[in-house]
Order: C-alpha cells, then structure tokens, then sequence
C-alpha cells in the first residue's frame, strides 16, 4: 500500500481540543467486519458487545511530564526540549527532540527553570531535530528525576495547538497508568472509567495488561510512500506470564480478545507463538502493522480516530478492512465525530 492512499481532509475543527466531560460519554462508532454494518452509540455501550470470559487487553504504560522548556547559554533562547527516552540513568544521558533544532549543536549548554539548578550539554545529534543530551545535576538521581518531573509538563500532542491546562494531568492518563515510561498517552485507554471497568467486572469480563511505553515510533510520520520501507522507531514493551495465560486461555475457548489501542495491538503482534498464542515478551519492538495483515491474537479492537496518512490510522485499516475504515471516517465526518486525541472511538468487531 502507498502513503497517498491514506490521505484525507480532516478540517481544523474536527480535532477535539479538550475530552468530553465524563471519560466514557464520547461517541462510539461501531463497525461489524463481517456484515459491513456501522453503528453510532455512545463509549460506554462497549460494554453490549462483549461477555462472560471475554478479555480486554489495556495498555498501562504511565505518561511522565516529557516536555521541558530551557534556555540557551549566551543568548537565552527559550528552546523547547522533549524527552524520548533516558540512555543511561548513571550518566544521566537523554535521547530529546529540541525546538528550534537549528539553533542547537554540540556542546550547546541548557539551562532549566528558575534558579538554573539543572543544566544539560548537547552531546551528539541524532536526526534533524534529535539530539542526545547529557543532564548536570547536584544531587542524587532520585531528586534528579523529581526536577524532571517538576520542570516538564502534560506532553499533549503539537496537533492541540493550545497551552497545557490544569485538567490534562488528569485527562491525558489512563485511569488504570501504572508503569511510567510513555511519551504519550494510549489514547483508546482514556475513555474508560472506574464506573465501567466496574460495570465489565460485573458483566465477567476479564482485564488485563500490557505495558508499551509509547515513544517517537508511534508518532513519527512516514515519509516514503511504499509502506514497505517504512521504519518504525523501536518502543519498548512488556508482557506477563499471567496475562499469557489469560489471552491464551481466552483463545482456546474462542472466547472475544479486546485490544484497547493500537499501542496494545501492536504489543501482541509483537510476541505471537508458531501455533498462534500469546508469548512473554520484554523487548524493544519497531513493528508495523499495514494492510493486508492477518492479525492472531485479537479479533476486535478499540481506537480513535486518527490524523491523515498516521500509522495508527494503517494500523486500524489493516483490521477492519481498507475499504471499510474509509467508509467510516466519511461517515464520522459526516456525523461530527470528534478526531485525534481527545477525541471520540471507534470499535471494531467481527
């Protein structure tokens, strides 16, 4: 498949600025592969759609605060500086975007908040925009991270276009975040609530976990248009013995596998057995997923509604169908469906 095939006209307003009031009251759409139907309900219906025994498989990776802002030595340039993924916790060695890249070389000095207690040198340059910094730091590593924490901020997406508000420490997590080490949040995850991950409990529906800490691979954009020769970025990714057990036992009573996401989705496929079981797994992964793809552990899957030509937008035309996913974003359109992050879901189903 070619990048092009993927390109739509998403209009400015159709890309949700904020989440719904209640996590679970964003619209649902509902796409049956097998007939062709599409139903319009609202997220918390998910539940009408599985049963007893029945597996949702969520991503719990945890957001951290990635997104600083520094000044440059002699100039005071405010740089904007967003962290990817920690190198080397002794050394304090970070991989980063920085913003504008042009302005920023090798041995360039940082500095961070305030009294300019934290400060980082520009080591190497990755890509364009990528570089690898080295944090200076007076103090143990667990006051170093604390002073991550306190200088970052919610990294929302760049397509947001406004300041991070109070209300996106709460929102842009998962209820169920537990392992810290994502970039960005699972986004399918965001609509579930206590009260219906409780309502799922009652029902027998079975819950667990994977852990995939979201990096630049899942946002990064293609840039070659045969699909093929897109590279991935790695993200490193987790999965337990127990939640083995549950997906595997799951299949074998041909029992519905729920993957919450396209993080989550890519996770499975990444650990898939020769007879078609669920493996551990605690690994970097860089996999792909575009249509045509033949899928082994879930047979239904909950995402939202992608930006043009995203991987996640391939990845989801790649289980429901290309044809079909594209029939559905012109009825969300049509619909006032809300897109991207904070916006509304959609549930792919047999």
């Amino acid at each position: 498949m070619k990048l092009s095939q993927f390109g739509y006209d998403l209009p400015e307003d159709r890309i949700a600025q904020h989440p719904a009031e209640n996590r679970d009251e964003s619209k649902l759409m509902v796409l049956h592969r097998k007939t062709g139907k599409i139903e319009h309900k609202m997220f918390k219906d998910v539940i009408d759609y599985f049963n007893e025994d029945d597996v949702f498989v969520f991503n719990d990776t945890k957001v951290f605060p990635a997104r600083l802002y520094g000044n440059k030595e002699k100039t005071g340039a405010r740089i904007e500086v967003f962290l990817l993924r920690e190198l080397n916790p002794d050394t304090k060695l970070w991989d980063v975007l920085v913003d504008p890249a042009r302005k920023i070389r090798i041995g360039n000095k940082l500095y961070f908040g305030e009294d300019e207690s934290l400060v980082a040198e520009v080591i190497d340059n990755t890509t364009s925009r990528g570089r690898t910094l080295r944090f200076l730091y007076d103090g143990s590593y667990e006051e170093f991270r604390q002073a991550l924490k306190e200088l970052g901020e919610t990294p929302l997406p760049k397509e947001l276009n406004r300041d991070v508000e109070p209300e996106d420490e709460e929102r842009y997590q998962t209820i169920f975040a537990e392992k810290e080490g994502a970039v960005a949040a699972p986004v399918a995850g965001l609509h579930f609530s206590k009260h219906l991950l409780k309502r799922l409990e009652i029902k027998g529906v079975k819950m667990t976990a994977v852990t995939m800490h979201i990096g630049l691979g899942t946002f990064a954009p293609v840039e070659v248009e045969d699909l093929s020769k897109h590279k991935m970025d790695s993200e490193q990714a987790f999965i337990t013995q127990d939640t083995c057990d549950m997906v595997n036992k799951a299949i074998d009573t041909k029992r519905n596998v729920c993957a919450v996401g396209t993080t989550t989705m890519r996770t499975l496929e990444s650990a898939v057995s020769s007879n078609g079981h669920l493996n551990t797994f605690a690994e970097w992964t860089n996999k792909f997923i575009f249509p045509p793809y033949d899928f082994t552990i879930a047979n239904s899957m909950i995402t939202n509604f992608h930006h043009p030509k995203s991987t996640l937008m391939m990845q989801a035309a790649a289980f429901a169908g290309y044809d079909f996913l594209n029939e559905a974003y012109e009825e969300a359109l049509k619909n006032d469906y809300r897109f991207s992050t904070y916006g509304d879901a959609m549930l792919i189903i047999d």
